[in-house]
């Protein structure tokens, strides 16, 4: 008797416990999506109470622990009580386009979307749109509907949970200031849970990008932000990471300083809807070369918006204030220009104080007469208002400028986002480029705007006037900041300087020199002295002249943030190998010459002369298969491919 009570039970349960396994398995794969690769996964999971999170893996292995998500409004809350109301079909993406200023010029990537509405206890609805590709994956929020009404986002819950062993580099998120926050601080080697230590000033978050190695250290991510608009305020990561969650943070409302914004209580993101919030994006490498030569940032940015872009030229612009921080006459200009002139530089640089100069000595006229063409540095304040914006554009573009340069943004609010496509946007229609500094980080804006060339929101080479720090820690630094900051988009960090300035140089003459071969910008500014270009040598000077200013392919040899980077740059028939030391020892490395020099029968090496701080030396060699050669501390090379 109790044996066919036994049976007669297990046949009703046995079908119960198959149909809620199932079930399980089926909202599993609703919720989740894969790479066409089968390698990269974002899964998204409910609780009995509606709570949202998710998470992600690669090859099946854990890189993104279970993660909250959710959006809190003034009148919507979107962080509990939620079911799911749909699922989208699977669609396959292709993003096929060229870049200005890229490592590889033509990106051919292909994704697989979904789109999955949730709906809360009012049963208002919130899409979440999610991408998977080779290089990672991305997630954002959407409201599709029309609504007239204006919607305020008091919290967005997107976590970012990072297990405890793992190793980061974090920039952390200045405070407001007269010069912050203006992502211009050390990337920190950190803990996940790590408070902030060592930032130059009191900080308030951490910035994106931010950089993991995780699952064991066998994979790295890059948490990043891509196609903020005027809609949203950029993003950072807030200081409590708490077990290692690091939640979205909104720019703060008293980042306005330097800017004619009014004041808020707080600077929430605010939008009518339709509202498509920037996407969410986690880039996924199993090497930390595959980071720094992803496109994923601008693969998910919106398309260029300009349709002829033939006038968008990179190049090379010499560069006086570095050199002459005093100096503003005519004189001072046009020796610049002169040295662009020589170098067969396309650009110069007029600093501020160009006006001045230009009615006293017409360093404009100057500079087109002897085929430079001038970019002229701006305030960013002046440009905030449509119709002041417009008609200074279109003066500046009557005067012959090519370019502007703009500083003093220091501002992720909502209002500068909003003003920076708009800038863009103008400058592009009196084909204008436009270099942007005191600035926030780009987010693939230059995908959209290729006119947008490059920006700082880096600690660059003006630092040694004013970090004491900066020596030190330099070479380290540069060896971090190709695999975040430069991923995010083009960085000027204005790389070659040899003089002495107030925190004396640590880096050798040749780390120096390959930096503007390191860092990807549309614009690399030349910052030294008339007299140091002067005393350079031959082969040196013949560098400078046919160095590109992007690059049409791009491989990392080497990759190991903090210690050592080796890249192979390529552009038409030009074919070079840079490396640089960001440790104070010795590095032996060896690299298969032939592999990357195909075609090639020889190799002029630049490297540390007597005096490794201001000498180079310059030796020719065949190509071989197994060459080596010993990095020298806080050193570099350049590899030269001849025929």
């Amino acid at each position: 008797m109790k044996k066919t009570f036994l049976n007669r039970s297990l046949s009703v349960l046995i079908p119960v416990v198959f149909f809620v396994l199932t079930s399980c398995v089926a909202q599993n794969e609703e919720l989740s999506l894969k790479s066409k690769d089968n390698l990269n996964e974002i899964n998204l999971s409910l609780t009995k109470d509606g709570k949202l999170s998710y998470k992600v893996s690669r090859k099946d292995k854990t890189i993104i622990e279970d993660s909250p998500l959710g959006l809190v409004f003034e009148n919507q809350d979107f962080s509990s009580g939620l079911s799911v109301a749909k699922v989208s079909a699977i669609e396959e993406k292709r993003e096929q386009y060229e870049l200005k200023v890229a490592n590889n010029k033509v990106i051919d990537h292909v994704f697989k979307s979904k789109s999955i509405t949730f709906k809360n206890s009012k049963d208002a609805l919130m899409t979440i749109d999610l991408i998977a590709g080779q290089e990672g994956v991305a997630f954002r929020y959407k409201f599709p509907e029309q609504e007239n009404q204006t919607r305020i986002l008091k919290n967005e819950l997107t976590g970012f949970h990072i297990a405890q062993n793992a190793k980061g580099w974090l920039q952390p998120y200045n405070k407001a200031g007269d010069y912050t926050p203006g992502y211009e601080d050390f990337y920190i080697n950190v803990k996940p849970g790590d408070p902030i230590n060592g930032a130059r000033g009191e900080s308030v978050g951490w910035c994106m990008p931010a950089l993991f190695n995780v699952n064991n250290t066998q994979n790295w991510i890059l948490i990043a932000e891509s196609g903020t608009d005027g809609s949203f305020p950029g993003c950072h990561l807030d200081s409590d990471s708490k077990d290692g969650i690091y939640r979205i943070a909104f720019a703060k409302n008293d980042e306005k300083f330097t800017l004619p914004l009014a004041y808020k209580g707080i600077a929430y993101p605010e939008s009518n809807l339709p509202w498509t919030m920037p996407w969410r994006v986690i880039m996924i490498g199993d090497k930390a070369g595959d980071i720094l030569l992803s496109t994923m940032i601008t693969d998910l940015a919106p398309a260029s918006k300009i349709e002829e872009t033939s006038w968008i030229v990179p190049g090379k612009a010499a560069w006086s204030w570095w050199s002459h921080p005093e100096d503003f006459t005519p004189e001072m200009y046009k020796k610049f220009t002169d040295v662009s002139a020589s170098f067969g530089f396309r650009y110069t640089l007029f600093d501020a104080g160009w006006e001045k100069a230009n009615r006293e000595g017409k360093i404009i006229d100057d500079a087109l007469s002897k085929g430079v063409q001038p970019l002229v540095w701006g305030y960013s304040a002046e440009y905030f208002d449509a119709d002041k914006r417009k008609k200074r554009f279109k003066e500046l573009a009557e005067m012959g400028v090519k370019g502007v340069k703009i500083d003093f943004w220091c501002s992720d609010r909502q209002e500068v986002m909003g003003t920076l496509q708009s800038v863009f946007e103008d400058a592009a229609k009196e084909h204008l480029l436009v270099n942007l500094h005191g600035t926030t980080v780009p987010r693939g804006w230059h995908r959209t705007w290729p006119n947008f060339v490059t920006a700082e929101a880096i600690l660059g080479t003006e630092s040694y006037f004013y970090e004491p720090r900066f020596p030190e820690k330099a070479a380290e630094q540069n060896t971090v900041l190709p695999f975040t900051r430069n991923v995010a988009g083009p960085a000027d960090y204005t790389p070659f300087a040899l003089t002495f300035r107030k925190y004396t140089r640590l880096n050798t003459a040749t780390h120096e020199l390959a930096m503007a071969m390191i860092y990807t910008s549309g614009i690399i500014h030349f910052a030294d002295s008339e007299e140091v270009f002067n005393s350079l040598p031959n082969e040196l000077k013949n560098l400078l002249k046919e160095m590109p200013a992007t690059w049409d392919k791009t491989e990392c040899i080497i990759g190991e943030p903090g210690k050592a980077l080796v890249l192979s740059r390529q552009k038409d028939n030009l074919s070079y190998i840079v490396g640089i030391n960001g440790t104070n020892a010795n590095q032996t490395i060896t690299i298969d010459l032939k592999k990357y020099g195909k075609g090639f029968s020889k190799f002029r090496i630049i490297s540390e002369g007597k005096d490794p701080l201001m000498d180079f030396k310059i030796e020719s060699h065949a190509v071989s298969s197994k060459w080596k050669y010993s990095l020298a501390p806080k050193g570099g090379f350049i590899i030269q491919f001849i025929k």
